[in-house]
């Protein structure tokens, strides 16, 4: 086991140890002072920022080249997140996501099975179905073989409410990212690109996944579904590309999707079947 892969693994226990005591503290009296429970969190803070630190420093001591490949989806997409607009896109380095960018299905300009937006009260929560990412189709963006599969976590209800958020933040976000990485990623399948290129779709579609390790697939080719499995808060599709197969201890790679590029935050753009010229506008929701 790597030195990056051993403290990825002791940072998520420390929380573990930390969230248990915590909780036991609710019905007994721990035998040792109040303030060394906080002992745990304090290093699994410290070695995330290690970590991330010196992934900082690989990107600007040497920055990788974006890495050309096709779009994952076809159809009407906005994009989320993107790092168009900021590096590290979803605020951290950590599993590979310094590149990350998460893209949502917005339905066709007539505005039939438009994507949802938010709700302060009402409804609470909403089903996978309510949103025209669900289920659509996720394509191979190279010729590549699959080195990671997996789609046996449940989708869940979206988080697209105020009570929702608060949910998702305060309470599953922070026991997922406790967790293994895969409760963070949800159904998760990974290709490798060659080159010491990997490519990861996070949140698939549960029992959707197409492809199996091993498995040598086509650019084009369909591996899977979107869905809203794991840490996410609607249907949507969560890509990367990395510089290994290991969701822990890989480092994110730039790219860019070929006719698109790297959406920015709030661009809808369309990625027609086969290849065919994609367009982008300005998001007016």
């Amino acid at each position: 086991m790597s030195i990056r892969k051993l403290a990825a693994v002791l940072r998520r226990f420390l929380w573990l140890v930390f969230f248990a005591q915590a909780t036991a503290g609710f019905f007994v009296d721990l035998p040792y002072n109040y303030w060394l429970g906080w002992l745990p969190a304090v290093a699994a803070i410290c070695l995330g920022l290690l970590l991330g630190r010196k992934a900082r420093q690989q990107m600007v001591s040497d920055p990788p080249a974006p890495v050309e490949v096709e779009a994952p989806v076809t159809g009407r997409w906005s994009a989320l997140n993107s790092p168009a607009d900021k590096v590290p896109s979803h605020g951290t380095h950590g599993l590979g996501q310094t590149y990350a960018i998460d893209i949502t299905a917005e339905g066709d300009e007539s505005g039939e099975h438009a994507r949802p937006g938010f709700s302060w009260l009402w409804p609470v929560a909403r089903r996978g179905r309510d949103y025209p990412a669900f289920g659509a189709p996720l394509l191979a963006v190279a010729d590549a073989t699959v080195v990671h599969a997996e789609d046996g976590q449940r989708d869940h209800l979206s988080r697209t409410s105020l009570v929702g958020l608060l949910y998702f933040f305060f309470v599953e976000g922070t026991v997922r990212g406790a967790a293994p990485a895969r409760r963070v990623v949800g159904n998760h399948v990974i290709l490798d690109l060659g080159g010491g290129i990997h490519a990861a779709y996070a949140h698939v579609r549960r029992g959707s996944l197409t492809v199996r390790v091993g498995d040598r697939v086509r650019a084009g080719q369909v591996v899977g579904q979107c869905g809203n499995s794991g840490n996410s808060t609607e249907p949507h599709v969560h890509f990367q590309l990395m510089d290994g197969p290991d969701i822990d201890t890989a480092r994110g790679v730039p790219f860019r999707w070929r006719g698109v590029g790297v959406p920015a935050n709030g661009e809808v753009f369309t990625v027609a079947p086969e290849g065919a010229p994609a367009a982008s506008e300005s998001l007016t929701q």
